[in-house]
C-alpha cells in the first residue's frame, strides 16, 4: 500500500497543553492538533492487544513490504517485563513474514546486549528463538548519508542493514530516560546505529564524552537524523507498528529495573508515516486524564522529547496531522481523545 494523504479536516482533540507554532522547536511544549499545518497521513488503530491485533494493524500497512524483510524490534534486556510478547511477534512472522529476520544492534551502554555473545544469550532468555535474529553490527559497520541534517552528514549503522529490501519497525511505545518517549523514531534511530560508533555519535558531542552532558533538543535531533538515514535508504519499503502496552516511563533497556507501569494500556497503531504514528501515540497519551498520563507526560516534557516530532516534520520525514482509522468499528474515523476514552487502569498480567 502506497503512502497517501487525505485532504480531510479532522480535529484530533487533546486534553492537555496549549502553545503555538512559534514554540514548535521547544521539546517541552505540546502542540495541539488544531495548531498544526500541512496534509494528513493515515494511521490505523485497534484496541486489540493480542497477536491478532498486531497482525490486523500490520496488514493495513504492508503493501510495500517486499523482498528480504528485517523486523526492527527492541528485544529488551534479560527478563524485561514490558517488551512486546514474543508470542505475538512469532504469530505475525509465521503468518505474514515467514522469511523475515529480526534485526538488532549491540548497545552503547554495558549491559546484557553490549557484546554479541551476551546479546545472543539474552535473545534466548527473552524467547527470540523462533526466527533468525541478525545482530547487524556483529561483523562491521557502514555509513549511510544523512540528507538535510544539521549535526551529521552520515550515520554509522550495522553493516548488515543494507542486506534488507524492506523494514518493519515493530515498536513498544513507552517512556524513555533520555528521549522522553520511545516510539518508531527511537527504535530506528538508536536501534539501527551500531553499538560503538553510531550510538556514540548520537549520545555525545565533541568534547563531551559523557552522554548525559548533551542538551535535550540536540539529542532528539541527532537521534532523528540517524532515523532519517535509515528510512531514506528503504524509501517506501518501511511500515511502522507501535504497541501502546505496559508503558512505563522507562525504556526496555532498563529491563527488570524499569519504573512501575502506571499508564493505561491503549492498543496498537500502524502507518506508513513515521511521524504520524509517533504523533498519534503522543496525542493519545495527552488525551488521557491527568491521573492516567501524569508520569509519562512529565517524562516526555522534562526530557524535551516532543522535539523528536517537530524535527521529523522539519526534515520532511512525515506529517503531524493524520486521519485515525478505528479498525474495531468498521474503519470509522475517530479522534485521539476517542481512542483514549474508557481506558482501564494498568493491571499487571
Amino acid at each position: 500500500m502506497k503512502r497517501f494523504l487525505l485532504p480531510v479536516a479532522v480535529l484530533i482533540l487533546a486534553a492537555c497543553g496549549t502553545t503555538n507554532n512559534s514554540n514548535v522547536r521547544d521539546g517541552n511544549q505540546y502542540v495541539p492538533y488544531d495548531q498544526r499545518d500541512g496534509d494528513e497521513a493515515v494511521v490505523y488503530f485497534t484496541r486489540d492487544l493480542s497477536a491478532e491485533g498486531l497482525i490486523a494493524a500490520y496488514e493495513k500497512v504492508c503493501g510495500d513490504i517486499t523482498g528480504k524483510v528485517g523486523v526492527k524490534l527492541h528485544t529488551g534486556e534479560r527478563k524485561g517485563p514490558n517488551i512486546i510478547p514474543h508470542e505475538w511477534v512469532e504469530a505475525l512472522v509465521k503468518k505474514d513474514l515467514p522469511e523475515a529476520a529480526i534485526i538488532e544492534t549491540n548497545t552503547y551502554y554495558k549491559g546484557d546486549r553490549y557484546t554479541t555473545d551476551a546479546h545472543r544469550k539474552t535473545l534466548e532468555v527473552n524467547g527470540w528463538t523462533f526466527c533468525p535474529v541478525d545482530i547487524m553490527d556483529e561483523e562491521d559497520t557502514l555509513s549511510l548519508p544523512v540528507t538535510g541534517g544539521k549535526w551529521f552528514k552520515k550515520m554509522s549503522v550495522g553493516s548488515h542493514l543494507v542486506n534488507y529490501d524492506s523494514m518493519v519497525a515493530l515498536t513498544h511505545f513507552k517512556g524513555h530516560t533520555q528521549g522522553g518517549f520511545g516510539g518508531s523514531n527511537k527504535n530506528i534511530g538508536i536501534g539501527c546505529a551500531d553499538g560503538r560508533v553510531g550510538k556514540a555519535w548520537i549520545h555525545t558531542t565533541p568534547g563531551q564524552p559523557n552522554q548525559w552532558d548533551i542538551k535535550e533538543e540536540e539529542f532528539m535531533e541527532r537521534m532523528t537524523e540517524s532515523t532519517k538515514a535509515t528510512i531514506d535508504r528503504f524509501g517506501s519499503h518501511v511500515a511502522y507498528v507501535n504497541v501502546m502496552r505496559n508503558m512505563s516511563v522507562s525504556c526496555d533497556c532498563e529491563g527488570i529495573f524499569a519504573a512501575p507501569v502506571v499508564t493505561p494500556n491503549v492498543g496498537i497503531l500502524s502507518s506508513t508515516d513515521i511521524l504520524a504514528v509517533d504523533q498519534a501515540c503522543v496525542d493519545i497519551v495527552y488525551a488521557m486524564t491527568e491521573k492516567e498520563h501524569h508520569d509519562l507526560v512529565e517524562r516526555i516534557e522534562t526530557r524535551h522529547g516532543l522535539r523528536q516530532l517537530s524535527y521529523m516534520k522539519e526534515l520532511g520525514m512525515g506529517h503531524d496531522k493524520y486521519v485515525l482509522i478505528d479498525l474495531d468499528n468498521g474503519g470509522r474515523q475517530i479522534t485521539a481523545a476517542q481512542a483514549a476514552e474508557g481506558l482501564k487502569p494498568f493491571v499487571k498480567e
